[in-house]
């Protein structure tokens, strides 16, 4: 079997193995994503998650924070962390010396579901701020990345 047949006929068995599109175009569509969200202080869609009006698996949750996994996860375990009180906290880069606390919070609440989760080996947190970190929802969230060996730089 020559290897243009063989290239052909992995590509069409690993299309059927993938249920996620390739990485790249993961990437594309959270950028575009980010370019085209608005800064706002407006509610959000994780507003509505603390809400309940829209369901999410919730794997942490206190009188503080919310955690809860990503829909388009990006490693085995991927989970959105966020503060259950938005107090104008829409991005990192308008963080105050009074939001101190929720940032703490943000961050111990990600080492405790780490733990949680069975991510001993380590765990990635990133958190994206402003169009060109590519965030696409204004309300302040640390994603805990985890379950595959991460690369560097990451991105």
């Amino acid at each position: 079997m020559n290897d243009e047949i063989k290239k052909s006929r992995l590509s069409v068995l690993s299309s059927h193995l993938t249920r996620l599109p390739p990485a790249s175009s993961l990437m594309a569509s959270e950028k575009e994503a980010a370019l085209a969200a608005a800064p706002s202080d407006s509610p959000t869609i994780f507003d509505k998650i603390i809400n309940k009006e829209i369901p999410a698996t919730v794997v942490y949750e206190d009188d503080k924070v919310l955690a809860f996994r990503d829909i388009a996860p990006q490693a085995p375990t991927h989970i959105l962390i966020i503060p259950k009180s938005k107090d104008g906290l829409t991005g990192l880069s308008k963080a105050e010396e009074r939001h101190c606390e929720i940032l703490g919070c943000l961050l111990y609440t990600a080492k405790l579901v780490a733990k949680q989760e069975g991510l001993e080996d380590g765990f990635r947190i990133v958190i994206n701020d402003g169009p060109k970190g590519c965030q696409s929802v204004y309300h302040i969230h640390v994603h805990l990345l985890g379950g595959r060996q991460m690369n560097w730089p990451p991105g």
